[in-house]
């Protein structure tokens, strides 16, 4: 089994930047999709970006392109989010995933995704 652990969240004034990680231990998935997704209350779980893992090809929301940058180490087995130009609208749990079901759901779809970490609160302040 693979498990994931993200890292990096905190609060940060609109603005501002973050770097959210993800570690990977366990099973290798490299042939899958990784990706970050967020959930405020009240909401669905929100696709933010996706990354693959052995070509480094990226997707990003509309909402956050141009703002925000996935990226992965593959020596390390780790992926991170930089988070430019935070706006309160940012504000989720940032959960970060690795997939074998995108053919089937969409690379955008929760359902998609088979590890998941615990999530890191993201809060931009007004």
């Amino acid at each position: 089994q693979v498990q994931l652990i993200e890292s990096g969240g905190g609060l940060v004034q609109a603005g501002g930047s973050l770097r959210l990680s993800c570690a990977a231990s366990g099973h290798t998935v490299s042939t899958y999709p990784w990706a970050w997704f967020r959930q405020a209350p009240g909401n669905e779980r929100e696709f933010v970006a996706a990354i693959n893992w052995s070509r480094g090809g990226t997707t990003y929301a509309d909402s956050v392109k141009g703002r925000f940058t996935i990226s992965r180490d593959t020596a390390k087995n780790t992926m991170a989010l930089q988070m430019n130009s935070l706006k309160p609208e940012d504000t989720a749990i940032y959960y970060c995933a690795v997939g074998m079901l995108a053919s089937r759901y969409g690379l955008g779809s929760p359902a998609a995704y088979d590890y998941w970490g615990q999530g890191t609160q993201v809060t931009v302040s007004s």
